[in-house]
Order: C-alpha cells, then structure tokens, then sequence
C-alpha cells in the first residue's frame, strides 16, 4: 500500500502523462484523417 509520501513524484508522472495525451490525441486523429483521405483518393 502506497504511504502518501510519493505524491509529489505521483503528481509529476500523471502531469507528464495528461501532457503527452492533449498532444497525441489530437496529433493520431489528424494522422488518421489524412492517411483515410489518401486512401480514399
């Protein structure tokens, strides 16, 4: 069981875990419409 004594390190990893998914998300939906829009040509 976790003692509550790593929470800054836990904060530090999720912050850097949520930043990494705001620029994937959007940047695989942008690669996902123009490979579809060259398949699609």
């Amino acid at each position: 069981m976790a003692t509550g004594n790593d929470m800054k390190a836990h904060k530090g990893t999720y912050g850097g875990f949520i930043t990494l998914l705001k620029w994937s998300v959007p940047l695989i939906a942008i690669l996902t419409i123009l490979i579809i829009i060259a398949i699609a040509e």
